[in-house]
């Protein structure tokens, strides 16, 4: 089972979150495309461009946090922070 955790934080606060399931065969990757698209769906946003330091951090912590750079149109949050939280 894959799990994917997304946040957004306002004024270092949570906002809101949601979990995101992936029981399919695919790979690692297209597992956390397909999550966040599903956030990006559930909580109405762009969906966000995959900087060069976003990939890295990504890489390094299995967590990312999307700012306002990543996105094309304006967000009235501070930043959507996702995060592997089970892999099988």
């Amino acid at each position: 089972m894959f799990r994917l955790w997304a946040k957004v934080f306002e004024n270092n606060h949570l906002i809101k979150d949601t979990v995101i399931e992936d029981a399919g065969e695919d790979t690692r990757t297209h597992k956390v495309f397909h999550a966040l698209d599903e956030v990006c769906y559930q909580f109405d946003l762009g969906k966000p461009i995959w900087l060069d330091s976003t990939i890295q951090d990504f890489k390094r912590h299995d967590k990312a946090r999307f700012t306002q750079d990543n996105f094309i149109e304006t967000i009235d949050f501070d930043y959507l922070e996702i995060h592997v939280i089970e892999e099988d």
